[in-house]
């Protein structure tokens, strides 16, 4: 089973674009070089964040740009914006209802799911946009201070 990637690879767009905005060209082929992706996702996933006011594009132009502040993009935000009010969590629809465990493993795991899935809601309100950026920003210089300092995106 394939695990969705669209909720980390739009975090990762939307930190690309406040990382490198005006150090290079914001083009869909260095994003999507960076998370090792085709252009067509991530152009798709933009347009996605676009619909939902968190960035500006223009038809034909490599400068997308973040329509709030970091700080003020949560990673809720994010998710609303490309899973579209998905759950995190899916449970199996097909069990044996005769089966002690299959006639009451959905309705069991539904409310331990909606329990997990607020918390995780709830905690993805409160990190931001920014929270990402600093604490990708610590990662590097812990890798590697010179390239970040090289760089120049301090």
């Amino acid at each position: 089973m394939r695990i969705p990637t669209r909720f980390s690879d739009s975090i990762h767009i939307l930190a690309f674009i406040e990382t490198y905005k005006g150090k290079l060209p914001l083009s869909s082929e260095h994003i999507a070089a960076s998370i090792e992706t085709s252009p067509v996702v991530v152009r798709r996933l933009m347009g996605k964040l676009r619909s939902a006011g968190l960035i500006k594009t223009v038809h034909g132009s490599a400068d997308p740009k973040l329509m709030r502040e970091p700080k003020d993009i949560s990673l809720y935000d994010v998710f609303l914006a490309v899973e579209d009010e998905q759950h995190l969590f899916a449970i199996d629809p097909k069990t044996n209802p005769d089966c002690i465990v299959g006639g009451n493993i959905q309705a069991t795991l539904n409310d331990f799911y909606n329990q997990a899935e607020m918390a995780a809601k709830a905690k993805l309100a409160t990190i931001s946009l920014q929270d990402v950026l600093n604490s990708i920003l610590v990662k590097q210089s812990e890798k590697d201070p010179q390239k970040l300092i090289n760089s120049n995106l301090k």
